[in-house]
């Protein structure tokens, strides 16, 4: 068991290292756009893991990172609003019960009164956004309002993180290499935090 741990910790210092030294790369900027997308569709491990080490590495584009972020979310929740518009009693309900959501019934009634708000607040969270984007397309929310509340929550959360990043970044770098694994298990500590949360948004 400790092997495995140490080894999937050591996997993700590989990748940090990477990202560090290779953040000005159009690999690097690819991989967050990647990452940013199908987080927001499909994939369950958020792209903050590689906005961090990137902007760590170059603050200078702290900005353009998160903006290169933003636009990946965005453009995934694209998709995973057609999922859940289109394609929800196949693809959607599968990805659905996967992350483990409840009534979505219940909540497509909700979003009949506060779509906007669920979207702005819930898109802060740790609660995976496919589920978000999914659930909007299923409930049948107005998809350009949809793109615009998109844009809105991403990019705030997103770009404060960087701004944070921009102002703090050295003691920030220094923890993290110094105490990686705590750094990691702290990350993915909110993850698992965002889908109990699901067990209770949904």
């Amino acid at each position: 068991m400790e092997s495995s741990a140490s080894a999937k910790t050591g996997w993700f210092r590989g990748l940090y290292d990477w990202m560090m030294a290779n953040a000005a790369s159009r690999h690097a900027w690819a991989a967050l756009f990647g990452f940013a997308f199908a987080e927001s569709s499909f994939f369950p491990i958020p792209p903050d893991l590689l906005l961090i080490p990137m902007v760590l590495a170059d603050r200078r584009r702290a900005f353009l990172i998160a903006s290169v972020c933003t636009a990946g979310s965005v453009i995934g929740g694209m998709l995973g609003y057609t999922i859940g518009y289109l394609l929800f009693d196949s693809l959607g309900k599968w990805l659905i019960s996967l992350y483990g959501s409840g009534d979505l019934a219940a909540f497509r009634t909700a979003y009949a009164k506060w779509g906007q708000w669920i979207i702005l607040f819930q898109g802060l969270t740790p609660i995976p956004y496919k589920i978000v984007t999914i659930a909007t397309g299923f409930a049948g929310f107005p998809f350009g309002l949809f793109v615009l509340m998109s844009a809105i929550t991403r990019g705030f959360r997103y770009f404060c993180e960087a701004g944070l990043l921009y102002v703090f970044g050295e003691p920030i770098r220094g923890f993290i290499e110094k105490r990686f694994r705590l750094a990691l298990f702290a990350a993915f500590g909110l993850v698992a935090a965002g889908f109990v949360l699901v067990r209770y948004a949904f």
